[in-house]
């Protein structure tokens, strides 16, 4: 069954559909790919969906043992690299809410961190740099 439809729109720019929703998303190209970086680049996404995929699989954990990371933010910096253009490194930086996390609830949490769907399907040669601040 189709997940998203995504469209060329002219000028670097795509629409994505999400099917199931009627969400859109824009994307273009960034400026130092001929783009205008006017929204979300294709690699970016990819940047982002690693940490939307981490939060909700953290959600779902403290959730099932009964407690919560409201508030939690998650920073990604995407390194590029060259021949083949490409993301080469992710960097992560998890924080979250000032609360006291017991030592089980922060194993709970790192261990979540481990089994996103996403991070699981990166390729053995991308460089995943994760750092959590409690």
């Amino acid at each position: 069954m189709e997940t998203v439809r995504t469209t060329y729109l002219g000028d670097l720019r795509t629409e994505a559909l999400h099917l199931q929703s009627g969400t859109k998303i824009i994307t273009d190209a960034p400026v130092d790919n001929h783009g205008k970086g006017e929204a979300f680049s294709p690699t970016d996404l990819f940047a982002a969906s690693y940490a939307s995929c981490a939060l909700t699989i953290i959600g779902i954990a403290t959730q099932t043992h009964g407690f919560n990371i409201d508030g939690a933010v998650v920073k990604t910096t995407k390194v590029m690299g060259e021949n083949p253009r490409r993301i080469v490194e992710l960097i992560v930086e998890f924080t979250f809410p000032p609360k006291n996390y017991s030592d089980k609830e922060r194993k709970i949490i790192e261990a979540a961190i481990k089994t996103c769907p996403v991070a699981n399907s990166l390729p053995a040669e991308l460089k995943l740099t994760r750092t959590i601040h409690w």
